[in-house]
């Protein structure tokens, strides 16, 4: 399943709940599939910039496969965590960097979420983008 395809499946995921706040217990409950880095990667280097709360991204490559890994301190930053992991993690390295982040609209949760919560998402955004124009760079 490619990126656009795991967009399409968390559309239809959210098109099943009526409400806002259907929607947003449907983001908490993906964090509860949360994953936590070892303290030695919470530092400066995979330190989320910019997210509301803290959250730590991790990447790097291997045979042109971007792996990401992330750790967020809220409840919203671990289900979005969990999320954009799932849709950006252990992807093509060009398949990322060919990537428009607007299509993460088609999933209709981007609305949800408060100026302060999309300035998160595009701190993330930044990092994982960082990651695999680094990866591109290095040939790995």
């Amino acid at each position: 399943m490619n990126m656009e395809e795991t967009i399409a499946r968390y559309k239809e995921d959210f098109d099943l709940f009526p409400t806002a706040n259907d929607k947003l217990e449907y983001i908490f409950d993906l964090g509860k599939k949360h994953t936590t880095l070892p303290d030695e990667e919470k530092n400066d280097a995979t330190y989320v910039v910019g997210c509301a709360s803290d959250a730590w991204l991790m990447g790097k490559c291997k045979d042109g496969i971007l792996l990401l890994r992330g750790e967020g301190t809220s409840e919203m930053a671990k289900g979005m965590l969990t999320l954009l992991l799932d849709i950006f993690a252990n992807r093509p390295v060009d398949e990322v960097l060919a990537f428009d982040p607007k299509k993460l609209h088609e999933m209709g949760i981007i609305e949800l979420l408060s100026p302060v919560r999309q300035q998160s998402l595009k701190a993330f955004l930044n990092k994982v983008y960082a990651y695999a124009k680094k990866c591109k760079e290095e040939g790995a």
